[in-house]
């Protein structure tokens, strides 16, 4: 009775063998029924072979080539600032003037250009504001008005300051995105413009997840993001990127240099993008000799103590009550800044050395990490310069060197949120949470400020990459603590079912409250699976530092990133992809039977289903009696033949005590119960 319902269990495929070899034979759970009931069935209905096919990815070509390089005829174009803005603290606003030189390097002339309006999301009768659901992070901007005000748009006057004979500008605004209609087309490859435009707008007086104003007992924090009209990317895949600022698809710009004069009261401190200019214009002597002795330090040293904020000797003399900060920043594709009378500041420098570089910058120099901050924030965030420093010296000691000069953390009302060579956090309570915070901004200076992604379309190639980085970086510093996210196993605990979406999904049109899982989560674990399970640390580590070295600076697609891990990493991953980022399937792996022949058969049976969507490659080991053990392994193409697949091997007359499928936990299996029999 028990060996022919342990022999039905097994399923069609054993029946005969056991029949013929006299087997003592075992199942585990009930799965091998539904196993061999699904896969004959399947069989009949599915193209198990297409599991293996890439996604439909743009063909390689001249610009993108199958490599998943930078083709020959790869363009991008480029676009410089100089900006003059001052901070109304009273009024709560910021009046701006830029100049914007644009050059444009695409083998077709542009007769207009298109701009970001992003401020203009405030407006209550914007798309964004439309379609934000009470309740979400930016359900309040109801209590809010905002939005550009442009108070003017000009081309720029001929190098004798005679005005350019071609004509006037013209700006037309729709929503979040405006076109400037040129006087003439800018010729292709190489040909240039520019023009200035003034405008000025409020700052929202709460955190917008962007920008905003924390009012704390020596004044208000003013932190400013995406706060001028920006020129949207013009790319070889969308031409224009005008997708519309909905308020949780980030951004996507060129990159360029920055210009950038800050007009602030004079007993504020500016933290910006870039290098100070004139430290000896807004700091006080004892500062300047401060800063410059934090350039040479490896431990944080003090440029304004907490005790000192609002002494008035902590701020230089000015006749008219306000002073301009000049900050200048090279290859970056935005500018942010935060000012403050409320600021406590510290620093120090790294000097480390990243892959490929003689220094962390890549060129030699070192990077001073900062830090701005209240008395509310202290003293938690007398750690906070160290975690810069630490961030960054993992990151370019693992990946890619960091190849700007300064890198600074900010404390605000703002949660969490990066820009170039600055990061605004929140936390000020939970030295966990500084750290998490801290070290995922100061990521994203990798994803996406270096590597340029589409954060419109593909957040999860920065915010899933720099989780994944996050990952390492975290486990690094604590050993004994399995970092919230990037785990494979703890992601499938977590998410047991099918997401409602894929992951290549643009973070606009994902469904409420899958944003962490779909963009942060499920990329990170699957590189982690990737680099721990597939493919191995040492080829997927060579791959993925060549993948940062090829498109740093530059702007790949999702294809690029694939072709390139393919390349380098000499394996053929269509089903990966495919199953991890474009479909909502899980992996559930199952031991469904283990059978092993009485008397002298050397041989054992045992069968693996695949009992959901995704495949994976099977790792399994096997206990004996005599206690001994081993592993066995398949390759992911078993899984071309059907949904179970069953191995035979010389067990040399031994007895089979357990087998264990995936037993050191690094796949995503969202029913571990049915890898173990018996």
């Amino acid at each position: 009775m028990f060996k022919l319902r342990t022999i039905e269990r097994a399923g069609a495929a054993g029946l005969l063998w056991a029949a013929c070899c006299g087997l003592m034979a075992c199942a585990a759970g009930g799965g091998a029924t539904r196993a061999a009931a699904r896969s004959e069935t399947a069989r009949e209905t599915k193209d198990f072979a297409a599991r293996f096919a890439p996604p439909a990815w743009p063909a390689p070509n001249a610009l993108r080539t199958a490599r998943g390089e930078p083709g020959p005829e790869y363009w991008q174009q480029r676009c410089d600032y100089t900006i003059r803005v001052s901070l109304d603290e009273a009024a709560r606003s910021i009046t701006g003037r830029a100049t914007i030189e644009y050059t444009n390097h695409s083998p077709e002339p542009l007769p207009f250009l298109w701009l970001h309006m992003e401020q203009n999301l405030f407006r209550p009768d914007s798309l964004g504001a439309q379609t934000t659901a009470p309740g979400d992070r930016f359900g309040n901007r109801d209590a809010f008005r905002g939005g550009f005000e442009v108070l003017g748009v000009s081309a720029d006057a001929r190098a004798d300051g005679s005005p350019d004979p071609a004509g006037a500008l013209s700006l037309h605004v729709y929503d979040t995105v405006a076109r400037l209609d040129l006087p003439a087309p800018i010729p292709p490859r190489g040909g240039r413009a520019s023009f200035t435009i003034a405008w000025t707008a409020k700052v929202p007086g709460y955190g917008s997840d962007r920008l905003g104003i924390d009012d704390v007992r020596d004044g208000p924090i003013f932190q400013l993001a995406q706060w001028f009209p920006a020129v949207a990317k013009f790319d070889d895949v969308h031409g224009w990127n005008t997708l519309p600022y909905l308020g949780t698809g980030e951004f996507y710009t060129d990159f360029g240099d920055f210009d950038v004069a800050i007009d602030v009261p004079a007993s504020h401190l500016v933290a910006a993008t870039g290098v100070l200019g004139n430290e000896h214009e807004v700091l006080t002597p004892r500062q300047v000799e401060r800063l410059s002795a934090a350039r040479a330090s490896a431990e944080t040293v003090t440029i304004r103590g907490v005790d000192e904020i609002g002494a008035s000797d902590s701020r230089p003399r000015s006749e008219s009550g306000r002073l301009t900060w000049r900050f200048r920043a090279q290859d970056v594709r935005t500018f942010a800044w935060a000012s403050s009378a409320a600021f406590a500041w510290d620093a120090c420098s790294l000097p480390g050395a990243g892959p490929g570089s003689d220094g962390a910058t890549g060129r030699g120099e070192g990077v001073l990490c900062q830090s701005f901050y209240p008395r509310e924030a202290a003293p938690l965030w007398s750690g906070s310069t160290q975690m810069v420093r630490q961030s960054i010296e993992h990151y370019s000691r693992m990946w890619y060197a960091y190849p700007y000069p300064t890198a600074t953390n900010v404390n605000g009302i703002v949660g969490g949120m990066e820009y170039p060579m600055v990061a605004f956090c929140r936390a000020r309570d939970d030295g966990r949470a500084l750290w998490g915070v801290t070290t995922h901004e100061i990521g994203h200076n990798w994803f996406p400020m270096i590597v340029n992604t589409d954060e419109r379309r593909h957040a999860w190639m920065d915010e899933g990459f720099n989780t994944f980085m996050n990952y390492y970086a975290s486990l690094e510093r604590d050993p004994d603590t399995l970092p919230r996210r990037g785990h494979p196993r703890r992601w499938a605990r977590e998410q047991p079912r099918p997401l409602p979406q894929m992951v290549d999904t643009p973070p606009d049109l994902l469904a409420r409250g899958t944003l962490g899982v779909t963009q942060y989560a499920k990329p990170a674990a699957g590189l982690v699976l990737l680099r721990e399970g597939i493919l191995g640390e040492e080829r997927f580590d060579a791959a993925f530092r060549e993948y940062i070295r090829r498109w740093a600076f530059k702007s790949p697609r999702p294809w690029d990133f694939a072709r390139t891990i393919e390349d380098v990493a000499g394996m053929d991953l269509g089903w990966f992809w495919r199953g991890w980022f474009y479909s909502t399937g899980v992996l559930d792996q199952a031991v469904t039977s283990v059978m092993q022949a009485e008397g002298e058969n050397r041989n054992a049976r045992v069968t693996i289903a695949n009992l959901d969507e995704l495949i994976m490659p099977v790792t399994f080991r096997v206990d004996y009696t005599d206690g001994s053990s081993e592993v066995r392994r398949l390759p992911v193409q078993v899984w071309a033949q059907g949904d179970a697949w069953t191995t035979t091997w010389d067990v040399g007359g031994r007895r089979i005590r357990s087998v264990t499928v995936d037993p050191d936990e690094v796949m995503p299996d969202v029913e571990p119960r049915n890898n173990v029999w018996p």
